[in-house]
């Protein structure tokens, strides 16, 4: 989720510390219904945010473990099955994040390859990857 939970907390603690009513009664009531959609994405995200980052690492490593094979720059291919047998340094979203700003870098580096050297199924492949996590990070508002 971008913002972050914890940017979006310091955001709402701030717009309350500040005071809701300094810019007269609509603008408060737009700021305290922003605030709301704010806090109620935040909620879900807290509550799936972990898991959507593992899983998410999880199958970027196994895309890398199974298309490894087919690379034919050496550097490359041992980026990436380096990064295939790598494990996340915890639970934490800060790690989980850390973790998956680096295979996402290097999941850049593999589709150029791909785009410049691989088959149709390979950059098929990729793309199926691509399209699961942006589905798994779709924010849903409302209950």
């Amino acid at each position: 989720m971008r913002p972050e939970i914890g940017t979006i907390l310091g955001f709402t603690a701030q717009r309350i510390v500040m005071g809701l009513g300094d810019q007269g009664a609509a603008y408060a009531q737009g700021s305290a219904g922003i605030i709301a959609i704010l806090l109620g994405a935040a909620a879900k995200e807290y509550e799936r945010g972990a898991d959507i980052r593992f899983n998410e690492n999880a199958e970027i490593r196994a895309l890398f473990g199974e298309l490894a094979p087919l690379i034919r720059d050496d550097g490359l291919r041992r980026e990436l099955l380096d990064a295939a047998g790598a494990r996340d340094k915890s639970l934490r979203i800060s790690d989980l994040n850390e973790g998956n700003y680096a295979l996402r870098r290097l999941l850049t580096k593999l589709q150029i390859d791909a785009e410049e050297h691989g088959t149709p199924a390979t950059r098929k492949r990729i793309w199926s990857v691509l399209k699961a996590m942006a589905d798994r990070r779709l924010v849903q508002l409302g209950l």
